[in-house]
């Protein structure tokens, strides 16, 4: 299951609906973990230690490192990694930092 902002978490079948919608998905796995195990399509991978940075970064900047347009702060955003714990702390990260 995978961690979001609304319900504590949601099912691979929700995910795949929400991306349907605008919704941004964070992959916060490390990179050798995605050369691994493979990459969620449309999602955006930003490792956990330096997902703070990263939603603090100047739009273009952000733009420009991960090829993706800045979420707002209001913006729907999901998150990921492989067992469910480092999605729950980048959304305490995201929520520390005025992400609703």
């Amino acid at each position: 299951r995978l961690c979001a902002g609304g319900p504590p978490s949601l099912s691979y079948r929700e995910l795949k609906d929400l991306k349907t919608t605008n919704v941004l998905h964070i992959d916060v796995r490390e990179r050798w973990e995605i050369d691994r195990f493979g990459k969620i399509p449309a999602s955006i991978n930003i490792p956990l230690g330096e997902l703070v940075e990263a939603l603090q970064m100047d739009p273009a900047e952000f733009k420009e490192q991960y090829n993706q347009k800045m979420p707002s702060k209001s913006d729907p955003v999901v998150f990921s990694c492989l067992a469910g714990t480092r999605s729950k702390q980048a959304l305490g990260f995201a929520m520390s930092l005025g992400f609703s």
